[in-house]
């Protein structure tokens, strides 16, 4: 019987890309891409945070940034003031990550227009009547 048909390999494989899967499910996230864009240059409050990133919930904010601080990628500190002084910065894997991301950041800006016109003449030529609308 040959691998293909007991089904061992893509065991194999689907064991070792799940994990993986899983974070990069976590970090490419609408709302983490924008946390950790926006905690790169040092502590970072979650008011400054809630500012910064346009269209998110405070629940949204609040789920993410436990996410992400369950996976090691950012660090809560509470200062012991009155009101609580809450600040996030990433640790030293999420500033990797974000080297990452910013050159992700840098080929989408260089190559935009190219991906405009990409799907402008893919959608004339499989979709002519959307392109009308």
């Amino acid at each position: 019987m040959s691998q293909r048909n007991t089904g061992v390999t893509s065991q194999v494989v689907n064991a070792h890309a799940c994990p993986v899967r899983e974070v990069l499910d976590r970090v490419s996230g609408k709302w983490s891409v924008q946390i950790l864009v926006a905690a790169a240059h040092g502590p970072i409050r979650f008011t400054e945070l809630e500012r910064s990133i346009d269209g998110i919930s405070r629940r949204m904010l609040t789920l993410t940034l436990r996410n992400l601080e369950r996976d090691g990628l950012v660090i809560r500190t509470v200062h012991p003031t009155v009101p609580p002084k809450v600040e996030y910065e990433l640790t030293p894997v999420a500033r990797e990550l974000h080297e990452t991301l910013q050159r992700l950041t840098d080929w989408a800006e260089r190559n935009r227009t190219y991906i405009a016109e990409s799907r402008a003449v893919y959608d004339m030529e499989h979709n002519p009547e959307l392109v009308d609308a």
